[in-house]
């Protein structure tokens, strides 16, 4: 395989297949895999033939969150290329969010951090029954500022004001209590299944999907505009660069308990 960070094709049907490929390092995302991701928008974007896409991860996980050492480069950059940063992870995810055709993702492993804001912007997501699910990014003084919306439009805001805050693990069983996740099935049946809704969602009118979806996404969280994405990706970045994130990280990399402040 590829040591692209992320691959993509399609196939005569129109099925795109996205996979997230930075298995070494559970597939945490960092400025190469964002990227990639825009790389993969980019190209089947211009595939007038794309019907549907599905995203899944190389290796034992989906997607850890962000790649700690490299957040920690990015943070002792200036404030500019962190606005530019978290620019391009918002962005990212927005553009999944609006694609004009359903997204399916596959999960197994774990999906925190990132992760969850990846699948909250999918259409329909299939959760393996040993997966692990978090939004953890307070853990580490960080917000999950860019991926809230989605996270919204997924599980509810009461739902993010739980599991946002507390930053716990949780398993599949509840991911689909609240939300997050549509099915769960046992792992050795994750493609098969992924295969059944594609083949769904292939008999349905293209153009009657891109209308509906284009319609719930109107009056939905994620259909942000104005101010509040410049506004969430500002206070994203300011946050990494923050005296909180510095010592979150830090406890993380010493494999400490954080001694938190309120300055």
């Amino acid at each position: 395989m590829s040591d692209r960070p992320v691959l993509w094709s399609i196939d005569d049907r129109g099925v795109a297949r996205v996979i997230l490929n930075r298995p070494d390092v559970s597939n945490a995302y960092d400025g190469a895999l964002i990227e990639g991701l825009h790389a993969a928008m980019d190209a089947l974007g211009g595939e007038r033939s794309l019907r549907v896409a599905v995203i899944a991860g190389n290796g034992r996980h989906f997607q850890a969150g962000a790649d700690l050492k490299w957040l920690n480069a990015v943070r002792a950059g200036t404030s500019e290329e962190n606005v530019r940063v978290s620019g391009r992870t918002a962005d990212a995810v927005d553009r999944l969010n609006r694609l004009p055709v359903p997204t399916l993702a596959l999960v197994q492993g774990f999906c925190v951090g990132g992760g969850t804001g990846l699948i909250a912007a999918c259409d329909v997501v299939i959760a393996a029954e040993d997966a692990k699910f978090a939004i953890s990014e307070v853990r580490w003084g960080l917000t999950a500022a860019i991926i809230v919306p989605q996270l919204n439009d997924a599980i509810g805001a009461r739902q993010v004001r739980r599991y946002a805050l507390t930053g716990e693990r949780f398993g599949a069983e509840e991911a689909h209590r609240i939300g997050l996740v549509h099915e769960v099935v046992p792992a050795a049946n994750l493609a098969a299944r992924g295969d059944a809704i594609v083949a769904m969602l292939l008999e349905n009118g293209p153009v009657a999907i891109a209308e509906t979806k284009a319609c719930a996404l109107a009056h939905a969280f994620g259909a942000i505009g104005g101010g509040v994405k410049p506004n969430l990706i500002e206070s994203h970045a300011a946050k990494r660069q923050s005296a909180e994130a510095g010592e979150g990280l830090a406890s993380f990399a010493e494999k400490r308990a954080a001694r938190w402040t309120r300055s």
